[in-house]
């Protein structure tokens, strides 16, 4: 691939994120990259590196290698509507659509030969890598993960209240919020075979949206308990491995691994930034034909049901 030429539905904070990494893997490869987005009052003085900012889609091109869908939840599957023959490939943001859009999204006639890749950046953190290439799963007999942090501490400078994460018809609720976590585990550990859910509200947070999910998960050979919520002071973000001979806390907020009964410990020593890159890096790779392609908007969907306890 010489030149990559992509286009930014919504410019938000993981929009900045990707286009930033996009531009340093373009400047490592030796590839040309042309970067257009769409916002509504075509504005955006503020991302140096936007070619074209766009305010309607009559204006928008039909030549892009890949549309980056990273608008707000609810606006996901209408935006993938819109643009579908404006892009070869498309990478949209995790969760694919709201709760509220299942239905429509499983009738959702994808075209064939485009990628659609769902976003799932926790699968190269390299506390999960680690994981994968190391880890006999054979040898887990259970696994307990979190992911706990305050919502109003997520995006500094807005008001939590007034975020998507607040409402459950914008596509808010820690439960697909914090997708990742089921994420992860499926492509550790496969498919469960049951899952229990309890998901509602606790705190006193001014939400319309679910502030808690727990689920425990029954695996062929294992089991499996994921805690979720938006109400911990402190963010905890682990994955605990009982095996047959150790006990491994994976830290996935400060990537280090601690074997708990050898006192061993990995520092991989790593920001947010290298294992998104990493997935970006993937993601090219995938576009350009250099390893497998992955049927990420039906995964995707799959794994919004998981969050609801429904198995496939």
């Amino acid at each position: 691939m010489n030149k990559l030429k992509v286009c930014f539905i919504g410019i938000g904070s993981i929009a900045r994120r990707h286009i930033r990494n996009l531009e340093a893997i373009c400047t490592e490869r030796g590839i040309g990259l042309q970067i257009d987005a769409v916002r509504r009052d075509g504005k955006c003085s503020s991302i140096k590196l936007i070619n074209n900012i766009y305010s309607k889609v009559e204006q928008v091109p039909d030549d892009y290698d890949v549309i980056f869908i990273t608008n707000p939840t609810d606006q996901h599957l209408e935006s993938l509507k819109i643009y579908h023959t404006k892009g070869r490939n498309f990478f949209i943001e995790k969760p694919v659509v709201s709760l509220r859009q299942l239905e429509d999204a499983e009738s959702f006639i994808t075209r064939d030969n485009v990628i659609y890749y769902v976003a799932a950046p926790l699968r190269y953190n390299a506390v999960i890598q680690w994981i994968k290439k190391n880890v006999d799963t054979s040898n887990v007999i259970s696994v307990r993960s979190i992911s706990s942090s305050y919502l109003p501490a997520w995006r500094p400078g807005q008001d939590y209240r007034e975020s998507y994460s607040a409402h459950k018809d914008m596509g808010g609720g820690v439960s697909i919020d914090l997708i990742h976590e089921w994420d992860y585990l499926t492509y550790l550990f496969g498919w469960p075979e049951k899952v229990q859910s309890l998901i509602g509200k606790k705190s006193n947070l001014e939400i319309d949206s679910d502030d808690y999910a727990i689920y425990i998960a029954e695996f062929n050979d294992k089991i499996a308990e994921l805690h979720l919520d938006y109400f911990g002071r402190k963010t905890i973000r682990e994955i605990l491995l009982l095996t047959k001979e150790e006990s491994i806390v994976g830290d996935i907020a400060n990537n280090k691994l601690h074997f708990l009964a050898s006192g061993e410990e990995i520092d991989f020593h790593e920001e947010r930034d290298d294992y998104q890159r990493r997935e970006l890096i993937h993601f090219i790779d995938m576009i350009s034909g250099m390893c497998e392609v992955e049927d990420g908007f039906h995964h995707g969907v799959d794994i919004l049901k998981l969050t609801q306890g429904i198995i496939q």
